[in-house]
């Protein structure tokens, strides 16, 4: 995530180059408009108020059959493969969270796995009613939604009390409140800490103490307002100065041991704070150069598997190791680890990388859905559904102007009842995203 400005850019629709299978699991052609062009047809329950997202929150009824649930997985698995299984963790978490999944409709199955984007100082009236009926799992927060302290703290208030009306099913799960607090000039509320940047934290004398306070000053900072998760750290190990990551100082190193040390350090000092921590951009993005920005278009990072493994992958392993809470997956490509798919819509990557191969066994959450780098992979709706399928828990439904969330939903609830989203997977790894959230502070 840039620090200007949220650093992610959107369009939508079919790309000239996508393949026929994909095209199918898009629902798009040529013919037919895309998200940046026109809105679908929306329920008439739920009609939409000028920020584009529907104000009513009743569910949309499924319209399937067995051959259009044959043909939808069928489709997503020519573009995919086959589809991420639940993990021993989700199934755990699954067989606990049984009887609260069972109370929600699969609009809000979806919507609780969905983080919206919303424009301006004020969230929207439908942000909230949607909020209220247990259709939103969380809530991220950029520059361009703070003004000061109080106002934040005023607007994530009312969120909160939205949050646990009695028309919410999930009224005892806290929404997932987040920002890029990371440190220096990455910091959305510009009056608190951390002021050293990663790579000041990096360059200092003692690496890991230096990162232990910046996550403790991230942790007060974000608490103060009612915030509960940190999209922070960034644990990419940089190769060049002036690099995708450098540019920004938000790599602690080129030396992966180094940032191995700080981004633990910052991690258990963040938690103990009471917000849970980020790591990101998974397998890693140290290997960027300035132009290679995912927000923009595709990235492909040419390293062998064994330098990502030893290099990129090291500060992973020593996060996970430290409990981290959440793990954010890049939409780079990485030859040596798929040929074939950006990482975060690669059940490879996720399932047999990430948590395979490390051991990872909390959420995974995407990057901004509206990236250039997934231009190819059709409009909001199927880029979200792929994202899930592949493994992804929570879908950060974003981009440069805030994107409208139901699109995510939909997406969701849509591969969940035709068939491209495994029943069982999907419940599983709604699972999990509520028992971190069940243990965060509201």
């Amino acid at each position: 995530m840039q620090i200007h400005r949220p650093r992610f850019w959107f369009t939508a629709g079919c790309a000239s180059a996508a393949t026929a299978a994909l095209a199918l699991a898009a629902g798009c052609s040529s013919g037919v408009p895309s998200a940046s062009s026109g809105s679908p047809a929306r329920p008439t329950s739920s009609p939409a108020d000028s920020s584009g997202q529907p104000s009513g929150a009743q569910a949309i009824p499924p319209q399937t059959s067995s051959a259009s649930e044959s043909s939808a997985a069928q489709a997503a698995e020519a573009v995919q493969g086959p589809a991420a299984v639940p993990t021993a963790a989700q199934l755990a978490a699954l067989k606990a969270q049984s009887a609260e999944i069972a109370r929600l409709t699969p609009e809000q199955m979806a919507g609780q796995r969905v983080i919206y984007s919303y424009s301006g100082l004020t969230p929207p009236a439908s942000l909230v009613n949607l909020v209220r009926h247990g259709e939103v799992g969380g809530v991220i927060f950029f520059g361009g939604n703070i003004s000061s302290q109080a106002q934040l703290t005023a607007v994530i208030s009312r969120l909160i009390t939205a949050n646990e009306a009695a028309t919410n099913p999930a009224r005892d799960y806290p929404l997932l409140l987040m920002a890029d607090q990371e440190g220096g000039q990455v910091r959305r509320l510009s009056w608190a800490g951390p002021d050293q940047s990663e790579a000041q934290i990096g360059d200092s004398a003692t690496p890991a103490s230096a990162a232990a306070a910046a996550g403790a000053q991230a942790a007060d900072a974000l608490r103060a307002v009612g915030m509960n998760v940190n999209l922070a750290p960034v644990l990419d190990v940089y190769r060049s100065p002036g690099d995708f990551d450098d540019q920004y100082q938000r790599s602690y190193s080129m030396n992966p041991a180094v940032a191995s040390q700080a981004g633990a350090a910052f991690v258990t000092a963040q938690q103990d704070g009471g917000v849970a921590a980020t790591v990101k951009h998974f397998p890693g993005l140290g290997a960027a150069a300035a132009s290679q920005d995912t927000d923009n278009k595709p990235v492909r990072i040419n390293l062998s598997a064994r330098t990502l493994r030893s290099v990129d992958e090291m500060p992973y392993r020593a996060a996970i190791q430290a409990g981290v809470k959440l793990t954010m997956v890049s939409w780079a490509s990485y030859p040596a680890l798929d040929p074939k798919l950006p990482a975060g819509l690669s059940p490879t990557i996720i399932q047999g990388e990430l948590q395979g191969r490390l051991g990872f066994t909390g959420v995974t959450i995407t990057d901004a859905l509206g990236a250039g780098a997934l231009r190819a992979y059709g409009t909001l709706e199927n880029r979200t559904m792929l994202a899930g399928r592949a493994g992804m828990d929570a879908l950060l439904c974003t981009a440069t102007n805030a994107l409208p969330g139901w699109k995510c939903v939909k997406g969701l609830r849509q591969g969940y009842t035709d068939g491209a989203l495994p029943k069982t997977a999907f419940q599983a790894q709604l699972a999990q995203l509520l028992q971190l959230r069940e243990n965060l502070p509201a």
